[in-house]
């Protein structure tokens, strides 16, 4: 025989006119809140019956006695939009006429928002220009570094070609040409 005594209820409990909690006690019942699971195992077949306690509405406007101005929220309730709308076409625009506090406090903030924006535009544009003129500069000594392993290569060649000519005792100039030197070593193997 099962216990079946589980009262699955959705919560929160305290929107429910009886106490629920007592009608469980009563009845030998424990609640599980239907809303956080699935399971229906071991649910009571008879469970006292509630209702949802009705929510009071609140009236903003009470006939035409209310102290509120309807058109002064509109008005500014209109100005919010068009601020919102000029802000999102990234292109802020003050509303003509007197704003309310809320819509002047966000057009501030919008302003405050685009002026940090652009700063960080003209800081951002000023790195890729120093970017740019820092990359120039890698490639001028790049190029500076493969001249010069150019040159050392060729001195490299020169130095050989002298040392070969030295060790066959051939007179040549001393600010021979690299292409004179080549020619004399090659005179040198057909000798």
């Amino acid at each position: 025989m099962s216990n079946k005594n589980i009262w699955y209820l959705p919560g929160p409990f305290h929107q429910y006119q009886e106490d629920v909690k007592a009608l469980a006690k009563a009845n030998g019942l424990r609640i599980v809140d239907a809303s956080v699971t699935e399971s229906r195992e071991d649910a009571a077949d008879e469970v006292p019956g509630v209702t949802v306690k009705e929510v009071p509405k609140v009236l903003l406007i009470d006939g035409g006695s209310s102290s509120v101005d309807i058109d002064a929220f509109r008005a500014e309730l209109e100005a919010v939009g068009l601020i919102v709308e000029s802000f999102a076409d990234q292109a802020l625009i003050r509303p003509e006429g007197e704003l309310g506090p809320i819509a002047d406090r966000l057009f501030q903030v919008f302003e405050a928002v685009n002026a940090g924006v652009e700063s960080l535009i003209r800081e951002r544009d000023g790195e890729v220009e120093k970017v740019k003129a820092l990359q120039l500069q890698v490639d001028d000594l790049l190029q500076q570094v493969e001249k010069a392993g150019q040159v050392d290569a060729e001195a490299k060649e020169v130095a050989d070609l002298k040392a070969k000519l030295d060790e066959a005792k051939v007179p040549y100039r001393a600010n021979a040409s690299k292409e004179s030197l080549e020619k004399l070593v090659a005179d040198l193997t057909k000798a």
